[in-house]
């Protein structure tokens, strides 16, 4: 499963970024970088370890992706509070870890639930989108049955901050609430594909001793997509102060689906009720290591306070948290200028005040997210033929050509962001990057596009219009369906914020024109490009756009693109269909090949469905006060919040 995010802006929230849901199920797919900043892992005992190097820093490394450096834990631990900058519109609107599609974004599940709520299994250790098994609350799964059955052993560490254990009935308790979810409606959880992962393919569960929790699969699976992609989005919940259907009412036995369905009514309208988050006693009983003491609903801030019974890592002094939320990335920039915020960012357009803020008394650090950003080519769209001249693959290889990804991140980034040439970015690296991820597959070159061009059968008119001059399926002709006389023209609607959208199209149309292609740019709000552009059910739109920019996806952490690039696939919006790719696809989801997605992705790097651009990087900044787990501070580009590895030092 894959997350969408709308306009992967450096002046929007990351929440916004990192899950836009254009439709209901919402991660296809999971989470970033260097091989020198994969030595920091994340600490398992209450003392900070810290790597034995600091990351280099100050430096920007424009075709890497990694921006200023993160040094070693140091000073002395100090208790207090850390404050957290909100970025504008990015604040939590659900509390209840059964999230629908309409709230399900980063700021909302990494950075809020997984502090109070954490999932069976972690993924994330620093920038690298790799399971951490010193986080997770559960150890390795056992499959067994031909891959058809799941056995999770929960650690014993873990209890709920009144005293009681966390078991495996919390985890099924939550696999059969979810299942009450989507029962009722699909958009009640916001990951939820029909027939795929869970809790569909979970024909049966049950719970032989209160640390073993077994799954019973419809069909076999791929473990380490089903434990990334499926089990990681189990988060255990207490039976023991939430399996009822109103405040002071019994508890329910919650197997009985008429009671799953009960129960989630209740957890849901007390979930919709943002006013009563620090105050009602269901969302003061946590496993995590924080608990929320203070919620304005108005403003969106909140206040964290450690939980003393968490039982996974932490420092020996973890700070409280108060999150601070901005209206503007200019308020924002503003407060880490005058040294008023702990922890903040630095909005892409203001690297170049990169001085300003060291001297303001913090450190620096940006990397990409783990995902994709793209211009989705529109298969169906028959304006001018361009269904048939987007099909074929010289074509996409020749606009692929005329994309600088390179130049774009110098010139527009400001050297922080990071190149992708497929759904799966060269940076963060993961072990199922593909080879043609890692050095660009299709080079930036005029020349090479031109030679494509002329080589099937066009003739290329540099600064003009181009046409095809040998229509025809044969060697050295255009292609299936495309008449003497076709035009290399069309049009992209592109979401006018972030500015970084229409800075690199117009570099790319311009480069275009070069070789006879005629691009027209069409800007219009996110919500505009989005409902014309990203609604595969809906063919009336279907004429209107050759090609549309919106934002990207974030990878799962077994990145397969099942939902987005399958045939069908509820978020492929530009209509693909190949037959490889679609048996690909299911490969990663149901061959027991470890590498299956790393073929997929391979694949579709070299087929490019569409055009693939680079990633900005989420800068980080903190004060030189705070310190810690290098690893968790670095967590904070990819939108996780793990300050109970953190601490201050006075």
């Amino acid at each position: 499963m894959i997350r969408p995010y709308a306009a992967q802006a450096p002046t929007t929230d990351p929440g916004t970024r990192a899950h836009r849901r254009a439709a209901p199920p919402r991660r296809a797919g999971g989470y970033r970088r260097a091989a020198a900043l994969a030595a920091c892992a994340v600490a398992v005992a209450t003392g900070l370890a810290a790597c034995s190097k600091a990351a280099p820093s100050g430096s920007v490394a424009s075709t890497t992706g990694a921006f200023g450096g993160v040094p070693t834990a140091s000073g002395t631990a100090h208790a207090g509070t850390l404050t957290w900058a909100e970025s504008p519109g990015s604040s939590p609107t659900w509390i209840f870890p059964v999230t629908p599609g309409a709230n399900f974004t980063v700021t909302t599940i990494d950075s809020f639930q997984f502090e109070m709520w954490r999932p069976l299994y972690w993924y994330g250790n620093g920038v690298r989108p790799v399971l951490v098994p010193s986080m997770s609350m559960a150890d390795m799964p056992v499959y067994s049955n031909g891959d058809k059955t799941v056995t999770v052993h929960l650690k014993t560490s873990y209890r709920w901050s009144d005293g009681q254990p966390v078991t495996s009935k919390d985890a099924l308790f939550f696999l059969d609430i979810m299942k009450a979810a989507v029962k009722e409606s699909g958009a009640n959880w916001g990951l939820y594909t029909p027939g795929l992962g869970v809790p569909d393919q979970v024909v049966s569960a049950s719970t032989p001793d209160a640390t073993t929790l077994v799954l019973h699969l419809n069909k076999p699976v791929n473990p380490v997509w089903f434990t990334a992609d499926a089990l990681y989005y189990l988060q255990p919940i207490p039976v023991h102060a939430w399996a009822k259907d109103s405040p002071n009412g019994p508890i329910l036995d919650f197997t009985n689906p008429a009671n799953a369905k009960k129960i989630y009514d209740f957890l849901a309208k007390a979930s919709g009720s943002t006013s009563t988050y620090a105050t009602n006693p269901l969302w003061q009983v946590v496993d995590g290591p924080y608990r929320l003491t203070q919620f304005n609903n108005t403003t969106g801030g909140y206040t964290l306070t450690p939980n003393p019974t968490y039982g996974g890592p932490h420092s020996a002094k973890w700070p409280a948290v108060q999150a601070i939320p901005y209206t503007s990335d200019t308020a924002e920039f503003n407060a880490v200028l005058s040294h008023s915020v702990d922890l903040g960012y630095m909005p892409l357009n203001d690297v170049p005040q990169l001085g300003a803020v060291k001297a303001a008394g913090y450190h620096v650090f940006g990397y990409p997210g783990w995902g994709f950003a793209f211009a989705n080519y529109n298969f169906a769209d028959k304006t001018g033929d361009f269904n048939n001249i987007i099909n074929q693959l010289y074509i996409r290889q020749a606009l692929a050509h005329l994309e600088d990804e390179v130049g774009y991140i110098k010139a527009f980034f400001h050297g922080a962001g990071g190149l992708a040439y497929g759904p799966i970015p060269s940076v963060p690296t993961s072990p199922y990057t593909p080879e043609n991820a890692l050095k660009n597959p299709y080079p930036y070159s005029i020349a090479t596009a031109a030679s494509l061009l002329k080589s099937h059968g066009w003739s290329v008119v540099p600064g003009g219009q181009s046409t095809c001059a040998k229509p025809g399926t044969g060697a050295g002709e255009c292609g299936a369906g495309i008449p003497a006389g076709t035009k290399l023209a069309f049009n992209v609607i592109y979401a006018s914020d972030p500015v970084i959208f229409g800075e690199q199209l117009t570099a790319w149309a311009s480069d275009a024109k070069k070789v006879g292609i005629n691009i027209s740019l069409q800007s219009g709000t996110s919500n505009h490009v989005i409902t014309v552009a990203n609604d595969p059910g809906s063919p009336k739109t279907i004429n209107d756009w050759a090609v549309a920019v919106y934002g990207g996806y974030t990878d799962a952490y077994y990145p397969t693109t099942m939902g987005i690039f399958n045939s069908g696939g509820s978020f492929n919006g530009g209509f693909y269909k190949n037959p490889e790719a679609d048996r690909l696809i299911t490969a990663s989801t149901t061959s027991p090949n470890t590498d299956a997605v790393k073929t997929e992705a391979s694949y579709l790097t070299q087929q490019q469905p569409s055009l693939f651009q680079p990633n900005y990087d989420w800068i980080t900044v903190w004060k030189d006060n705070v310190s810690g787990q290098p690893a968790a501070i670095m967590g904070t580009t990819q939108y996780f919040l793990n300050t109970e590895l953190m601490y201050l030092t006075k």
